[in-house]
């Protein structure tokens, strides 16, 4: 099974920190990204722009767009990481693992309903 670790911090914060302090925050998710493309099980890992590079289409007669994500929480969606175990429990450790760099991570189960493909660069 796929699963998302969707990444949600303080993004405000996070543009704060210092190079070494940054990079302290994400040695957690190093440990898992060197893991899993080991074992074959890391799907693709984003980092998303700022919030004010963001738009949303709001359904309805007619799809209204607007300027960023208009989402009312303290932390901000900032990065996806697509994952494959076998049980939910093993995606909540893997999660733990990278817990250490702060903010609230997400674990949801992937349902996959195309099979595009990206263009490589």
């Amino acid at each position: 099974m796929l699963y998302a670790i969707l990444c949600y911090n303080d993004e405000a914060e996070l543009a704060a920190t210092t190079k070494p302090q940054g990079g302290a925050l994400l040695a957690g998710r190093a440990a898992i990204e060197r893991a899993f493309p080991a074992e074959g099980r890391l799907g693709p890992v984003v980092r998303l722009m700022p919030t004010s590079a963001a738009v949303t289409v709001r359904a309805g007669r007619a799809p209204c767009v607007l300027d960023g994500p208009y989402a009312e929480t303290k932390e901000q969606l900032l990065g996806i990481c697509v994952i494959e175990c076998d049980t939910l429990q093993a995606a909540i450790d893997a999660a733990r693992g990278m817990a250490g760099s702060g903010g609230v991570l997400e674990i949801r189960p992937l349902r996959a309903l195309e099979t595009g493909r990206l263009p490589t660069q």
